[in-house]
């Protein structure tokens, strides 16, 4: 003879029973990492205007100057670092020095300030690291024309529309 059990909990609390159940549904499908990876690839935009292609890149935590911008034989090489909180932290605690202890009866010891300890990832949802990513260009693109500008974490490439074709250019970014 088989047993059915019945649970009347949520009869008596529907609100309960429902999150319970959105919650097991919603539960992510990954363990959190606690380790960011070494690398990471930006999230890329790609508008059409009357005037050309337009690439937004997002690069939140670059600095403009960490940024290379490069086209070569037909493709615009975006290239780059993002670089870790923690480990930028252990790399200033450990080129930290400590002061020079005088040995004089009178003279107080003079202590350093400590460095501060490297942050420790608990959970890690954004990547770090050096980055790479390359877009095949038409020839209707005029490289010559290309410009660049870095805002608020996003990086603007503006590629206008010509029929001039060019092999090799570097881009400055403003």
């Amino acid at each position: 003879m088989a047993t059915l059990l019945y649970n009347n909990r949520p009869s008596l609390h529907p609100s309960r029973a429902l999150s319970a159940m959105l919650a097991d549904m919603l539960r992510e499908p990954q363990a959190p990492a606690t380790q960011p990876t070494p690398a990471f690839v930006p999230a890329a935009d790609i508008l059409e205007t009357a005037a050309g292609f337009e690439l937004h890149l997002a690069l939140p935590g670059v600095k403009k100057e960490a940024v290379s911008i490069e086209f070569l034989d037909g493709e615009l090489v975006v290239a780059g670092n993002r670089p870790n909180p923690a480990a930028a932290a252990r790399e200033a605690a450990a080129t930290a020095t400590e002061a020079p202890v005088d040995n004089a009866e009178n003279t107080p010891a003079v202590v350093a300030p400590a460095a501060p300890a490297a942050p420790v990832f608990r959970r890690t949802e954004t990547s770090y690291g050096s980055f790479r990513r390359s877009f095949r260009l038409p020839d209707t693109v005029n490289v010559k024309a290309i410009a660049a500008e870095f805002a608020d974490g996003i990086l603007r490439v503006v590629l206008p529309f010509d029929t001039e074709k060019v092999t090799k250019q570097h881009i400055t970014i403003r």
